[in-house]
């Protein structure tokens, strides 16, 4: 056994959220493109120079998926769009949205290296802010925007591609004063990179070199689709929903769609996976040995606690390598426990060094493993981690980490390079353990995902979505729900959770958090069922109040006529900008120009301007105000009936049960709504949230604010004698 060189089992994960909006259609954020632009095909390019090299790849369905819209359907994202746009052609949002966020790139290795590039961030300014962003972009010229959106994508090509096309090589070196064409080509140059990506993997896995293995489709935490409960096996004192979410058949599917639609890319099934963030449960892992999957992998943590052992000490060093270096089985299925501390040295500290210190430090690294490791059977270390966002903190986007690297590793015969099939394959499948800790490679738990009072939130939406699309479909068995199924497990994926909670941030929050409520929204709308009126809410706690623009400053009594008969009439009312709450999901041009609303002691009034006079629109139009006091409540309006009236309606068990029709409203100019407190069983001190709809044919048309929501609070007869102190 003196002779048995030291396994080293590198494994890159590839994955992206789902960033598709089930409503537009269109991808939110770039990320997919990009990153398959920079990382998806030079991580196996690059070891063609490198046979003796062998790794695993892991692939996220969902990925995939996105990579084919790409470059099969047409797929584009906001991005793309307002890279292709002429600046001359740029409204002021689009222009304000493009100096904002084409600088979303690592400034040091991805920006400086371009000095046009590096121009336009100091002319912007380092420290942006986006109350800036109008006054910024007056003086950027023309030139300018069409050189931050050449350079913007162009930072994101790999080195590699740019150094073996003559059209990328030309346009680095030109550096600046880029033309409309020059950009039209840097897309279609994109496209060209992420259709070699796919064929690219298939061929390198029937050469042998890589293995190929699976993630769960949408990329869901396993365990907690299992069943949430099992969060207090790694914490038992954390809090859970107040829904238990328990459906080990979502799970279930989860696995089988990513290994129908790995075999349907690649033509045979995959031997391994990297569940979601490495979570696993002993439940799970049984779901997963029923798949026919042979092996795993999760994190070091999660032995410990399995086996009841400390692995390292408190300061890190390494005390049990004899259990940690070989894989283990459950349930007949072999897992692989990350090497947490090499994982992670390349993941988040050598980018920060020089590539020779760096890989002479890994090196000796492995060295020590293999001194202090008996020789008494082979050993292998699983080094895994994120084959994509490692690379833009490291110079040359890591190519000459990753080729120090495997040189050395090639030339030392101390070291072997394998797959995880072929490791098990030649040593076995592992000794079986007596239990599995049900944890992730974060803590050994599933804090990221579960506990924060955002992350319940979540939770309870999705088990309520879930519970509401089940009992639709046994009542409705031959109706196609694939669509409403399809939302509902692009929901279930860890990506939204992983932003909400207070333990990450990135400036596109926001945008992880609509997707994860369109997607339980467009769930609801294709089974033709009403969108909850909390779905239309933030879960980012600082977004769900949309603030008015001016306040509420006392009591108002309106005459309900439909016209603004004195600029006092509404003067003491609070108003809301329709543009800084959000604008119009489906139009760029809002229909609602200004929401106004106020009350006195008995009323609540609402007034909703349009861009055009209500007496001018011809079609036919509904208002839908949405009331939530201490039950929800609607209000709905038909603008073409006369007389003109609105029904109350009450949420009772899930139904809208109408109770009364209001008068005193009209529709001209403006439209006006008086609304007794008492008819929404609104008292003294209670809360209300406020949001308003304009229905076209039924469908929606806009909403007003479309982010979040308007609240107030019941006014005491005293509330203008208050106010004054």
């Amino acid at each position: 056994m003196s002779h048995t060189p030291l396994y080293i089992a590198f494994l890159w994960h590839m994955h992206q959220p789902y960033y598709k909006d089930p409503f537009s259609g269109t991808f939110r954020l770039p990320w997919v493109r990009l990153h398959g632009t920079k990382d998806y095909l030079d991580m196996v390019k690059i070891l063609e120079d490198f046979p003796a090299v062998h790794q695993t790849f892991n692939i996220v369905p969902s990925m995939l998926e996105q990579l084919i819209d790409y470059t099969e359907n047409k797929a584009t994202d906001k991005y793309l769009d307002l890279t292709l746009k002429a600046p001359a052609d740029l409204t002021e949002q689009e222009m304000m949205f493009v100096i904002e966020n084409f600088f979303l790139a690592n400034w040091e290795n991805m920006i400086k290296p371009y000095p046009r590039y590096y121009e336009l961030l100091s002319k912007r300014g380092f420290r942006f802010s986006k109350n800036d962003a109008a006054r910024i972009a007056k003086y950027f010229t023309h030139e300018d925007v069409r050189d931050l959106q050449v350079l913007f994508n162009l930072s994101w090509i790999d080195p590699m591609f740019k150094k073996e096309d003559d059209f990328l090589n030309n346009l680095e070196r030109k550096g600046k004063n880029f033309t409309e064409n020059e950009k039209k080509q840097l897309i279609e140059k994109q496209l060209e990179i992420l259709r070699r990506i796919i064929p690219e993997y298939r061929r390198m896995a029937l050469s042998g070199q890589i293995e190929l293995s699976v993630t769960p489709f949408y990329h869901p935490i396993l365990p907690l689709l299992w069943d949430t409960d099992s969060a207090r096996i790694g914490m038992p004192q954390v809090k859970l929903p107040k829904k238990r979410f328990s459906r080990p058949e979502d799970a279930k599917k989860q696995i089988s769609m990513a290994i129908e639609y790995f075999e349907k890319m690649f033509s045979y099934k995959p031997q391994g996976m990297w569940p979601s963030e490495g979570s696993v449960s002993e439940d799970v892992v049984r779901a997963i040995n029923s798949s026919g999957i042979k092996w795993i992998a999760t994190d070091e943590e999660v032995l410990a606690r399995s086996i009841d052992k400390t692995i390292r000490d408190h300061e890190g060093l390494l005390l049990d390598g004899r259990s940690l270096y070989r894989p283990h089985k459950y349930s007949d299925v072999s897992i692989f426990f990350r090497d947490h501390k090499m994982s992670d040295l390349i993941g988040f500290v050598y980018s920060g060094w020089e590539t020779k210190a760096a890989v002479d430090d890994f090196m000796a690294k492995l060295v020590h493993i293999k001194n202090s490791l008996p020789n008494d059977r082979p050993y292998v270390i699983p080094i895994i981690l994120d084959g994509e966002n490692a690379w833009e903190y490291y110079k040359n986007d890591g190519q000459d980490f990753l080729r120090a690297l495997y040189s050395c590793l090639s030339e030392d015969r101390r070291f072997k390079t394998v797959t995880m099939s072929e490791y098990i394959n030649e040593h076995g499948p592992g000794d079986s353990l007596h239990k599995l800790h049900a944890g992730s490679w974060i803590n050994a738990n599933f804090g990221i995902w579960l506990g924060h009072e955002e992350d319940n939130t979540a939770w309870d939406y999705l088990s309520q979505a879930r519970e509401d699309l089940d009992a639709f479909v046994k009542e409705n068995p031959d109706k196609d729900v694939s669509e409403a199924w399809k939302s509902l497990y692009a929901a279930e994926g860890s990506d939204w959770n992983w932003w909400y909670g207070d333990e990450h941030s990135t400036e596109t929050q926001e945008d992880f958090d609509e997707l994860f409520r369109f997607n339980l929204m467009n769930a609801y709308k294709t089974i033709g069922k009403d969108v909850p009126p909390e779905l239309f809410v933030p879960i980012l706690l600082e977004d769900r109040d949309i603030a008015p623009s001016v306040q509420v400053r006392g009591f108002i009594y309106p005459k309900i006529d439909g016209i603004v008969t004195s600029y006092f009439e509404w003067y003491q009312a609070a108003n809301i900008d329709v543009k800084k709450s959000g604008g119009s999901m489906h139009k760029s041009e809002s229909f609602i120009k200004a929401l106004y609303y106020g009350f006195n002691k008995d009323n609540l009034y609402i007034r909703i301007d349009p861009a055009n006079d209500f007496s001018k629109i011809k079609e036919k139009l509904k208002i839908e105000i949405n009331l939530i006091a201490n039950t929800p409540f609607k209000l709905t309006c038909d603008l073409n009936s006369v007389p003109l009236k609105a029904q109350v309606k009450e949420k009772v068990a899930g139904q809208w049960m109408g109770l009364k029709e209001l008068t005193a409203l009209a529709a001209d100019e403006v439209f006006e709504i008086e609304v007794p407190f008492e008819d929404i069983q609104a008292k003294e001190k209670d809360e209300i949230s406020i949001s308003v709809e304009v229905l076209k044919n039924g469908d929606e048309l806009e909403r007003c604010p479309w982010r979040g929501h308007i609240t107030l609070n019941v006014p005491s007869p005293y509330y203008e004698t208050i106010m004054w102190y």
